[in-house]
């Protein structure tokens, strides 16, 4: 008897991608499929699956990681449907939560990809992509910053040194600097301690003042329209409107609020069973950088906006942090507002 294809086959591979070698699961919409590993290029795949299944419409899934999106940009330029999804949407029943080796996590990913319950991120493109990682690189330069002043706190409290009152708050200035810089002990070591922090407290200000002047300069000249338009909301200074930019692209592609609320973290989290229902504080999926860029922001757009002062005066004697949380939501919401209408903030306007 001949036989006839009547549709074209498919073909579903779930990649645990780790940086020396990858595990797959292949699965075709007949057969379960199998399990083996490969070295981590993307053309190694693509010779085998031309090889063994050259007739297949191919889908690929893998996990978010470290490893970026140039894995899946290869499999797109194959021809192939892929998708980067975030780990916590991968479904496990009861027992696979207790086990977890890479062959485990190859087969869950191939098993929801079949079943179509996957749904991929957000994939930036490279421009973006890019201007993203400068973002982050300053805020490691913040971390960094924080820790060598607090470094150096530490030692003149350790050595019972006392700062003079009016070098007594968070501000650096160069008088303060300076005093640091004369400060002597009875023996070379500690001052040899001091002067590497120093040392190293002065490079990272320079590189922290460099990266953030890079970073508001090319925001400025590639993405102008939007950044004009950010800079206009009482609280949005020239970092948050850059940490917007790369870390949520075009706001244009958030249907609402709503939506826009839960992907920053910005919602809360509710627990309901029958008639009791609870609210568990945001939501712990987020992009924690950006919501607590925008908490900070609240704080400046109380001082700026009447509208937003009215705002918290309207809810004063309840929890604080939980005020300026409903704050940084009506920025988040007034910042959408501005992108997708492209009508600068007119401070003082009721909306």
């Amino acid at each position: 008897m001949k036989t006839q294809i009547t549709a074209v086959p498919k073909l579903y591979i779930g990649i645990d991608i780790h940086k020396r070698s990858w595990k797959f699961h292949f699965s075709t919409d007949l057969f379960a499929g199998k399990s083996f590993s490969m070295s981590s290029y993307p053309d190694k795949l693509l010779n085998y699956v031309r090889k063994h299944f050259s007739d297949y419409e191919v889908t690929t899934a893998y996990e978010a990681s470290c490893c970026g999106y140039y894995a899946h940009r290869c499999f797109e330029s194959y021809g192939w449907r892929s998708l980067v999804v975030n780990p916590a949407d991968i479904h496990r029943k009861g027992k696979e939560r207790h086990t977890k080796t890479d062959k485990i996590d190859a087969q869950l990913i191939a098993r929801e990809l079949k079943d179509g319950r996957l749904e991929s991120i957000i994939i930036p493109d490279k421009k973006r992509e890019e201007l993203r990682s400068l973002f982050r690189r300053r805020n490691d330069l913040v971390k960094d910053f924080r820790r060598v002043k607090s470094y150096i706190k530490m030692q003149l409290l350790y050595f019972g040194i006392k700062e003079p009152e009016e070098f007594d708050n968070d501000h650096w200035s160069h008088k303060y600097r300076n005093w640091l810089d004369d400060i002597m002990f009875e023996y070379p070591t500690a001052k040899a301690t001091l002067d590497s922090r120093m040392r190293f407290f002065r490079f990272v200000d320079q590189e922290l003042r460099d990266v953030s002047t890079e970073l508001r300069r090319y925001c400025k000249v590639h993405y102008k329209k939007d950044y004009t338009l950010l800079r206009s909301i009482p609280g949005i200074g020239g970092i948050v409107a850059c940490g917007i930019l790369s870390e949520l692209g075009d706001l244009r592609r958030f249907k609402n609020i709503k939506h826009l609320a839960g992907y920053v973290g910005l919602s809360p989290s509710v627990y309901q069973s029958g008639d009791n229902q609870r609210t568990m504080g945001m939501t712990p999926r987020a992009n924690r950088l950006l919501r607590s860029y925008f908490v900070e922001a609240s704080w400046q757009a109380i001082r700026a906006d009447p509208v937003m002062q009215g705002y918290y005066r309207k809810h004063q004697g309840k929890n604080v942090k939980r005020i300026i949380v409903k704050v940084a939501r009506k920025l988040l919401s007034r910042t959408l507002a501005v992108i997708k209408t492209e009508v600068p903030y007119t401070i003082g306007v009721i909306e």
